[in-house]
């Protein structure tokens, strides 16, 4: 359990919601995270590798972090990646696949794949295996979300930079120095024709310390500018001056961007606001669970140099993160009352938030700490618009699973597939929004 119980936070909630809501999400941070090694496939057979092609560092030091930038290639015909991990030869690869043969890097804890044109698809399954620097072992094959969901509004500013770039969601992948890719057609399709710039982007995020600052639990109705916490919100970004509606929720418990290590010079320095919240969307991030709790300003700081660095997006898209302990982080700088727009559901970006829970939950049980943060978050943030967890809105579309201009009829709370043909956030989680809907109503005293 990462949070102590916290009897100041009971005073502003009714009995019936305490009861419903976990002690461990309500409270504030442990002192310390469980430790928990990180896993990779039992078995996994080694490859041998060779020296990296054409790879460069973003920034120098490696203390600071930065992404090593390769360049996928033809693969041989017959090439074969040195053994699965039952030891036994694997297939060789069809004519035309793109991929890399088994390359040695220089550290990276997050990879994902990038090509030039944002608006260009990606046919076939980008797969990868990644070489643990502890113990020099190879993991097993993994797909890569293509994540295409997750993005700018079309014709948004951000989505009209000439440096964003089409690409996949990041894998957490841990500690690692070697790396091998391809890019498959789907089952009994012939090799497909891939988007031009395809590159394999591995991201260090560095060791850079975040200050661990989270802003306090707070009552319904109290002024999270002017209390006692009024500098750590001016210092997120924001003035906490959003108007309160009438069934506003408590808010939890929040690690703000300097908590966990942000580099504020990476992003852009402006930041973009819609009129308002009226739609909580709910995502996972498709990436391993295996990750621990101690490891997630790690995770974020990957997470927000491949949206900026390698995708060119302005900033993180998610304006939050949840971790599998249930424990709540700012994603996207400008504040965290404010409606700053994301990029997180193509097409619905605008009037909404996007709160990213990390991993996949498509049959693995978030648990009683996700949803419970979930609902806390939910309730305090339509709250700030007045918004009913447990009500509809008319969206206008901005194109994507419904053609630009379609007026959508959307529930308060809901999960990224409904606004964008995907699977996200997985069966499992996406099943429990009933609950967290409920919950968040009750937490704003419906």
């Amino acid at each position: 359990m990462c949070y102590a119980q916290d009897p100041d936070m009971r005073s502003f909630l009714p009995s019936s919601v305490i009861a419903s809501v976990s002690a461990s999400t309500l409270g504030a941070a442990c002192a310390a995270a469980l430790v928990v090694p990180l896993l990779f496939p039992a078995g996994a057979a080694a490859l041998t590798a060779s020296p990296p092609q054409d790879g460069h560092r973003s920034q120098a030091a490696a203390r600071a972090g930065g992404v090593q930038s390769l360049a996928l290639q033809p693969l041989d015909v017959g090439t074969r990646a040195g053994g699965d991990p039952a030891g036994t030869p694997e297939t060789a690869e069809p004519a035309g696949t793109q991929g890399l043969p088994a390359t040695d890097t220089e550290p990276f804890s997050l990879l994902g794949v990038i090509w030039d044109d944002p608006a260009a698809g990606l046919p076939g399954v980008v797969q990868v295996r990644t070489r643990a620097a502890d113990t020099g072992d190879w993991s097993a094959w993994t797909d890569l979300d293509p994540q295409s969901a997750h993005a700018p509004d079309p014709g948004s500013a951000e989505a009209g930079d000439a440096g964003v770039r089409g690409g996949t969601a990041p894998l957490w992948v841990g500690a690692s120095d070697g790396v091998r890719v391809r890019v498959v057609p789907h089952d009994g399709e012939p090799a497909p024709a891939l988007p031009a710039g395809l590159r394999l982007e591995l991201v260090d995020p560095g060791q850079r310390e975040g200050s661990g600052e989270t802003l306090p639990a707070t009552g319904p109705g109290t002024d999270a500018g002017t209390g006692p916490d009024a500098g750590a919100e001016a210092r997120a970004g924001g003035s906490g001056a959003a108007a309160a509606g009438k069934h506003e929720g408590p808010r939890p418990p929040i690690t703000i961007r300097s908590g966990w290590g942000a580099d504020e010079g990476l992003r852009e320095s402006g930041f973009v606001y819609t009129n308002s919240v009226k739609t909580a969307f709910v995502h996972h991030t498709a990436g391993s669970n295996s990750y621990t709790c101690s490891e997630v300003p790690s995770v974020l700081r990957g997470i927000y140099r491949y949206h900026v660095q390698s995708q060119g997006w302005r900033d993180v898209g998610y304006n939050f993160f949840v971790d599998k302990c249930g424990k709540i982080y700012e994603g996207r700088a400008g504040g965290v009352a404010e409606p700053v727009q994301g990029a997180h559901t193509y097409g619905f970006n605008h009037n909404s938030m996007g709160v990213a829970v990390l991993g996949t939950y498509s049959s693995k049980d978030p648990g009683r700490d996700v949803r419970d943060a979930l609902s806390l978050l939910t309730a305090w943030k339509l709250g700030l618009h007045d918004g009913n967890p447990q009500g509809t809105r008319n969206r206008t579309s901005g194109g994507g699973k419904y053609a630009a201009g379609t007026t959508v009829r959307m529930k308060n709370i809901s999960g990224h597939r409904d606004g964008y043909a995907t699977d996200c956030p997985g069966d499992e989680l996406y099943g429990d929004l009933g609950t967290v809907r409920s919950t968040a109503a009750r937490l704003q005293g419906r």
